[in-house]
């Protein structure tokens, strides 16, 4: 089984966990891991329907990010990376900067010391010469990848679902994971 451990932080963007962990939930071969920052159980409770009850119910593992002796803060728990979404500035700069003060920076810092694929959704807007500075530092470290979740209208999304959809399978591709109804660029 892969499993990808799913970090949730403060930022705005609750909509795109969700269905994240739909997706992961659907794949025969993968499992989710979820850490939700108490900021993040805010802003889920602010930006969806869904409470934080809902959104552990699809993960197949769910961590508190106080539990810095949990599994993920080890190398030796096995994982075919990290995604966080979304990522606040904030926790971009703990993971730029080493600090690992929970259990979501802790688990980036392995898994960037492990060489697993770290996906960061940064996001924030405007982004400030630090955001900037810290998202480069983060993006010259093999295997972390930032996607920033923007909207794309090659695909000719007819909802805002749609577009949550494409965004959170986008995410979800640097772990192998090829969803339904994600459309990839095909020119023109």
């Amino acid at each position: 089984m892969k499993k990808i451990i799913v970090g949730a932080t403060g930022a705005s963007g609750m909509p795109i966990l969700e269905e994240c962990l739909r997706i992961i939930r659907s794949e025969k071969e993968y499992e989710s891991a979820l850490i939700m920052s108490q900021s993040g159980v805010m802003t889920l409770e602010h930006e969806t329907n869904c409470t934080k009850e809902a959104i552990e119910e699809l993960a197949d593992e769910v961590f508190l990010p106080d539990q810095i002796g949990a599994g993920p803060a080890s190398g030796s728990y096995r994982t075919y990376g990290m995604l966080i979404v979304p990522c606040s500035m904030k926790t971009a700069a703990g993971i730029c900067s080493g600090y690992t003060d929970n259990l979501i920076l802790r688990a980036a810092d392995v898994t960037i010391k492990e060489q697993r694929p770290l996906v960061l959704a940064a996001r924030e807007t405007p982004l400030s010469p630090i955001h900037l500075r810290n998202l480069t530092e983060l993006s010259k470290i093999p295997g972390v990848r930032i996607i920033p979740p923007m909207l794309t209208f090659y695909h000719r999304p007819k909802t805002v679902d749609d577009m949550v959809h494409h965004i959170a399978a986008k995410l979800l591709e640097p772990f192998g994971i090829e969803t339904e109804g994600y459309r990839r660029w095909e020119g023109i």
